[in-house]
């Protein structure tokens, strides 16, 4: 089979390997969509960072897998050859208290290993998986919208939901790229009255209006006070920051109403010029750090995407085989598009 390596320095390899064998608790995915993730671009297309839970191991790339199942493993309990699943994108030990929760992603153990980044990942014709961190995907979703769900929706739907967004609230979203589109189209479903999203790119903000994601779209420059004469001058009850710069969580906070909600999504180390007491205390604000999802809040995403017959595909502009994986992530860098999948046939 082929798989794609990410050497780091912009470079995409696609070398041969062999069909790996499941083993005890483990299912062999034929790949069907493999989407591209802005942490895969940042942490291991552009450069490898070493230490942590991003140490790149020079595995076959890709986090956001969706395929069917062709051979099960010895001991397997409840997916059969045939089903299509989403891969819940890390392997945990399975018995700390955040495995037994569903979140792999917070897990300790030495054992941990996220797809694409500690193991073979879902740029490759298979993937060698675990039973236990799969998601059945309904027959209403495309494996394109599986790939999604996987980390960038997953991700998201957790966020919005720690929050309890509603249609009580205005959502002011940070960063229009695949992750503040998919913000956008899930903050509606779940009934937020009107969505304005900022970027610095036009051609983001573009896309992420044609698609429906945002009901308003505010250019970076005066984006507070964009903002504020949207909203009668009182911001907005939620704001959801998905760029990862510390401009962009400074804005974040700035555009939140007195007693409004903050969502913290995008990763990144920077929360530029904040004074806490004027712009946190005395707003009375709440804020949410989120990263990733749990298996079972996957679970309850995809069920509510089919029940409100929202298709995260809607976001993907540009698709490619896996032998175009290198135009693909080029692509995908260039920060003008929205989602990036790899589809295989």
């Amino acid at each position: 089979m082929q798989g794609v390596i990410l050497p780091g320095q912009r470079n995409v390899e696609i070398r041969e390997f062999a069909v790996p064998e499941p083993g005890h608790g483990q299912v062999l995915i034929q790949m069907k969509a493999s989407s591209i993730c802005g942490s895969d671009l940042r942490a291991i297309y552009r450069e490898h960072l070493g230490t942590g839970p991003e140490a790149y191991q020079g595995v076959i790339a890709g986090h956001e897998p969706c395929g069917k199942i062709v051979a099960t493993g010895p001991d397997c309990k409840r997916f059969k050859v045939g089903d299509r699943v989403i891969v819940y994108h890390i392997g945990g030990c399975g018995v700390c208290n955040d495995c037994r929760e569903g979140y792999m992603i917070s897990c300790t153990s030495p054992l941990r290993a996220a797809y694409g980044w500690q193991r073979d990942g879902g740029h490759a014709d298979y993937l060698l998986a675990e039973e236990d961190v799969c998601v059945a995907l309904p027959d209403s979703l495309s494996y394109v919208d599986g790939a999604l769900v996987s980390c960038g929706f997953g991700t998201v739907y957790e966020a919005l939901t720690r929050a309890g967004v509603s249609g009580l609230d205005r959502a002011f979203l940070v960063g229009m790229g695949p992750v503040g589109m998919a913000a956008g189209l899930l903050a509606r479903a779940m009934g937020a009255h009107e969505i304005i999203g900022v970027d610095v790119s036009e051609t983001r903000l573009d896309i992420a209006e044609d698609a429906g994601c945002i009901d308003h779209a505010v250019h970076s420059d005066g984006a507070l006070e964009q903002l504020l004469d949207i909203t009668g001058g009182y911001g907005a009850e939620v704001s959801v920051e998905c760029s990862g710069s510390g401009s962009g969580r400074a804005l974040a906070i700035a555009a939140a109403r007195r007693w409004g909600r903050v969502i913290l999504v995008g990763e990144g180390p920077d929360l530029d010029d904040v004074d806490v007491s004027h712009a946190i205390i005395h707003k009375q604000l709440t804020i949410f750090g989120s990263w990733v999802t749990s298996t079972k809040h996957m679970e309850d995403l995809v069920e509510r995407l089919a029940v409100w017959g929202l298709n995260p595909e809607r976001i993907v502009t540009h698709t490619f085989s896996l032998q175009e994986a290198a135009e693909a992530y080029r692509t995908a860098d260039a920060g003008e598009s929205g989602k990036v999948c790899i589809v295989m046939s």
